[in-house]
């Protein structure tokens, strides 16, 4: 099974609409949304959900009123300003200590320390990962709830779980929508991958950015390439970018230029492939047969030993 990633060092570079464009393409595919703190891909694949599961990214501490003794040592251990005292309960003539969730860290720490074990410390549902079914095949999907964290840990889970879902249904491609920047959900998306598509702006920015994802996927043993959105909006960083690719050993295999299509296609919860003709939609098709034949040279260096 091959897995390609498209994945950018920061948002707005134009990935999901590039994935959501690829799905359609290489239909049917099984399409992972790893961007699980702000998920958009089935903004454009509408999918349908058909089972749905809890995500527990982590615990937190609360404390039984009829138990606490209102000795503060737990708000004195907390290093998070998460405790503070809370009205007396059940007659008692001392008030007792609560904890703000919001604020919880989930260390532990108050509870283990506690003599009177009066705080329990339970896993808590973080999220919810969805598998749901599209025009172009399966998708596996999250939501991470507001705040909450270990995010890494949920893409890791649907990653796992779109790889089950996909030797299930015989399906010998994923394609994930990865997160932005190059932090732990980028780490546990880029992990193990096939192929990493580098989709970069041409922009000061976007070099910077590309240097680091470039420089992460490397770091993980994982093989790149890149596309360039809006090229023609730049022509001189466009080259710029090119060239630094070549200096990283990265193949340039797509120069997609800026077409208002694709915006149209958004509108209408569409890929641009879908509903367009123009020069964005065939660029993205030519990319789509530059990606299959390094994801079959990466077949190749595996069999091989090399990668």
């Amino acid at each position: 099974m091959k897995e390609l990633v498209v994945i950018s060092g920061k948002g707005g570079t134009g990935k999901t609409s590039i994935v959501a464009s690829l799905a359609v393409l290489a239909e049917p595919v099984v399409t992972v949304d790893c961007d699980v703190d702000a998920a958009d891909l089935h903004l454009l694949l509408t999918p349908e959900i058909e089972h749905r599961e809890s995500f527990y990214g982590g615990s937190k501490a609360e404390i039984r009123a009829d138990r606490c003794i209102g000795c503060g040592q737990c708000k004195s251990l907390c290093r998070f300003g998460a405790i503070g005292r809370s009205a007396p309960v059940n007659g008692s003539k001392w008030s007792t200590f609560e904890v703000q969730p919001l604020s919880c860290e989930g260390c532990g720490v108050c509870a283990y320390f506690c003599q009177e074990k009066a705080i329990d410390f339970s896993p808590v549902v973080s999220g919810q990962w969805f598998l749901s079914k599209t025009r172009c095949g399966p998708m596996v999907h999250a939501e991470l709830g507001v705040g909450a964290e270990n995010s890494g840990k949920m893409v890791t889970e649907i990653r796992t779980a779109a790889k089950q879902l996909a030797r299930k249904r015989s399906l010998d491609l994923l394609i994930s929508d990865g997160s932005p920047g190059i932090g732990c959900p980028v780490i546990a998306s880029l992990t193990g991958c096939s192929l990493a598509l580098f989709v970069v702006e041409p922009t000061v920015s976007g070099l910077h950015d590309f240097r680091r994802i470039a420089n992460l996927a490397r770091k993980l043993g994982v093989p790149g390439v890149l596309a360039v959105n809006k090229a023609d909006l730049n022509e001189s960083m466009t080259c710029e970018l090119q060239q630094t690719a070549f200096d990283m050993n990265i193949p340039t295999i797509g120069r997609i230029p800026y077409d208002p299509d694709i915006t149209r296609a958004q509108r209408e919860a569409k890929s641009v492939v879908e509903i367009s003709c123009g020069q964005a939609a065939v660029a993205i098709g030519n990319l789509w047969l530059q990606v299959k034949k390094h994801l079959a040279k990466c077949d190749s260096a595996i069999s091989e030993g090399i990668l």
